[in-house]
């Protein structure tokens, strides 16, 4: 890979990291990545599936077409210096790593666009800038307005503690907001006057806790109350919940999605309230693809992973020991086999929805020692540091390879896409 683009990657990862910005905020990151890829010969649109902070970049012309799906949005609360002790502002932050997950899909498809323009391939590279991946709606509304319809495939990575293909079925997902209205009355002197939306909300919680037992294993649900204002005076006029349904497979999900809403209006039932039941987003499970993460399996191998200086080793093992780290002192480790069936994995993204849209394929490197957990003050620290940037240059250049490998293999594509399920690839 290109001095420079290398160079720019670090400048880039480490602006968006210096400014983090939440979902549907992603105002200075997204522009900071497209300025990356304008800057390197790749045209830019904006406002894709009428987000503000949505662009396509696109270079060459003509079939295959390369997609790359790149992330920027940060997290609330989540705000970490590059330190090994926890020190948070109490503001948005990276713990998930999308400052280099972003970055690292704008370096390889600008090393892709060089090996190409070196032997003269025809092909598109095309980067998606993707927001509001953490609250699951970025790439679901990209995907049903039909934006990634006309792609070879897709790709992806994202940051872990680990160097391997995801041949991971991540969650299908319903996420829904329940709003409960009652009548407010003074709660002593004339209760029987009120019906509580608080209470619905409780008996709602009360029924699904019960019905854990009458779902499959892999079925979570999991629930907050957003709004329980007033005081206790007061008969509560309204409350609502966020419930977030999940399983490997979209059709249990969606069961038990179904059942939840049953135990909601059975609690309103039982106070006299109303409910209101606003489904927020839902994605499917992840379609993994065989052919396609062997390609890419076969190419990361040919990738060294990154060596660590004495100062990350020490830096791995004073976060290990601060954030109650279980990695046993193994802080890195090699490239992991390819594994011989897809692993459930218990997480959800809006990747998922792509993958039944078109193949798909999604890496992971490490960006963080063993044992650190996503959504986490040690990941920020660590992906805003050179632990981090190690693992977005690897992820950079093992995704160029396998595109790269997309683009002069035709039997291989074929091979992806007849396992997709289609004679011919796009």
């Amino acid at each position: 890979m290109r001095a420079e683009i290398l160079r720019k990657m670090k400048e880039t990862s480490d602006y968006i990291f210096a400014h983090p910005e939440v979902s549907l905020k992603e105002q200075a990151s997204s522009r900071r990545l497209a300025e990356f890829l304008e800057s390197e010969g790749f045209s830019v649109d904006w406002g894709i599936a009428e987000f503000d902070t949505a662009f396509t970049a696109e270079w060459g012309s003509g079939k295959p077409l390369i997609g790359f799906l790149a992330e920027y949005d940060a997290l609330p609360g989540l705000a970490q210096e590059c330190s090994p002790v926890q020190n948070g502002s109490g503001g948005p932050g990276h713990g998930c790593g999308h400052n280099l997950l972003g970055t690292a899909c704008a370096g390889a498809a600008c090393a892709l666009k060089d090996r190409m323009e070196k032997e003269g391939l025809a092909g598109t590279v095309r980067v998606y800038g993707c927001p509001a991946e953490e609250i699951v709606i970025g790439k679901i509304r990209m995907n049903e307005m039909g934006v990634f319809d006309d792609l070879s495939a897709a790709v992806t990575w994202h940051p872990f503690d680990r160097n391997r293909v995801s041949y991971d079925i991540w969650q299908a997902q319903d996420i829904k907001n329940y709003k409960f209205y009652g009548t407010a009355a003074h709660a002593s002197k004339h209760p029987e006057m009120g019906r509580s939306a608080l209470d619905a909300a409780e008996l709602m919680n009360v029924g699904v806790n019960y019905l854990r037992e009458h779902v499959a294993d892999d079925v979570r649900m999991h629930y907050t109350y957003t709004n329980t204002d007033g005081p206790a005076n007061i008969v509560p006029p309204f409350a609502s919940t966020n419930y977030f349904i999940r399983s490997n497979l979209w059709e249990r999900t969606a069961d038990a999605s179904e059942r939840v809403d049953e135990c909601a209006k059975g609690a309103a039932l039982m106070t006299g309230t109303r409910v209101e039941i606003e489904r927020v987003t839902c994605n499917k499970e992840m379609k993994v693809n065989r052919a396609l993460s062997e390609a890419f399996y076969e190419e990361m191998k040919k990738i060294p992973v990154p060596d660590y200086t004495e100062e990350e080793l020490k830096f791995a093992a004073e976060i290990t020991g601060n954030a109650g780290l279980d990695n046993g002192g193994s802080y890195f480790g090699g490239l992991e086999p390819l594994e011989e069936e897809p692993v459930p994995l218990a997480i959800g993204t809006d990747v998922s929805d792509v993958s039944h849209t078109v193949p798909t394929v999604m890496l992971s490197a490490a960006c963080m020692c063993r044992g650190t957990p996503l959504h986490h003050w040690a990941a920020t620290a660590q992906v805003g540091m050179s632990i981090g940037q190690k693992g977005m240059e690897y992820a950079a250049m093992c995704m160029a390879a396998g595109a790269y490998r997309l683009m002069t293999e035709p039997d291989v594509l074929k091979r992806v896409w007849r396992e997709f399920g289609s004679a011919e690839p796009n």
